[in-house]
């Protein structure tokens, strides 16, 4: 981008240069206008004009017609004069004032000012397609860098989201890992249903849970009661804990089955029960 910069500043440095020159072209020109043989020239051709008129007309009472081409060909002496050329020949007694015009027009400095200014114009249209150029170019190049970065950007946020997920699932392969696995037996159940009354802030230790097992099923999780008052009012204890359905219901620990019958939910569920009225399961030692 600074190369382009660069070009630029050059550009308008050859600009400015093109510009001072048309100036001086154009002073010098001036000067020659103002120069102090002009007005040597001017009487010199004044004098040759009225030679030019017929002495008949010299002391006479002019036209009006008269009057406006003597004027006429004092202008024209005097332009002639002004750009640096003689008045031409008379030729039966006409001045040739187009001939004059057009010598006038074909000055070598104002063709010098006339080739420079066409020079100039041309180096500034060059100039202005350089430049318009360039910026283009520094523009492209400007989108191009913003297009870059925002593939950086996007790769990066990408890269990170991948990471995170790799960190996710790493996480989650290692809590996997660490998920204990539970012996589908008495101690099992027990331990099993030791972590989830920690996770819920329910008391009790594997030797209370144990004893009371032992003593209420001896480890059946089918046992039923058939013939104790809850029987008789129609709801036996069931399961490990021997829990009624009404008080299971009511203690059912989330995120453990709704099946009393199951060794872990009825285990949880009594203990549950047991922490609510006794303070622990550890507490209890006989029927409950």
């Amino acid at each position: 981008m600074s190369d382009i910069s660069t070009f630029i500043r050059n550009a308008q440095k050859r600009i400015s240069t093109a510009q001072s020159q048309v100036g001086e072209q154009f002073s010098s020109a001036r000067a020659r206008v103002s120069d102090s043989r002009v007005g040597a020239q001017l009487s010199s051709a004044q004098t040759r004009v009225a030679g030019a008129v017929p002495a008949s007309l010299r002391g006479g009472q002019l036209k009006r017609t008269q009057k406006m081409q003597l004027a006429g060909i004092g202008v024209c002496s005097v332009a002639v004069l002004t750009c640096g050329i003689a008045i031409p020949a008379t030729s039966g007694g006409k001045t040739s004032t187009d001939q004059s015009v057009a010598a006038a027009q074909s000055l070598p400095g104002d063709k010098q000012v006339k080739d420079l200014h066409t020079s100039v114009t041309n180096q500034m249209a060059h100039a202005d397609q350089q430049a318009k150029a360039a910026k283009a170019k520094l523009q492209a190049a400007q989108e191009a860098q913003a297009k870059a970065e925002a593939q950086k950007n996007a790769d990066a946020r990408s890269k990170a989201t991948a990471t995170k997920d790799r960190a996710g699932q790493q996480t989650a392969s290692r809590g996997a890992a660490r998920k204990p696995v539970y012996a589908n037996n008495l101690d099992g159940w027990i331990r099993q249903s030791l972590d989830i009354m920690k996770a819920k802030g329910i008391p009790g230790s594997y030797e209370g849970l144990h004893r009371n097992i032992l003593r209420e099923s001896s480890g059946n999780t089918k046992a039923i009661n058939l013939w104790d008052i809850n029987a008789r009012n129609g709801i036996p204890s069931k399961g490990l804990l021997q829990v009624i359905q009404p008080t299971f219901d009511r203690y059912h620990v989330s995120g453990t089955s709704n099946d009393i019958y199951d060794p872990v939910a009825n285990i949880t569920a009594a203990a549950n029960y047991a922490a609510a009225r006794y303070g622990t399961m550890d507490n209890v030692n006989s029927a409950y």
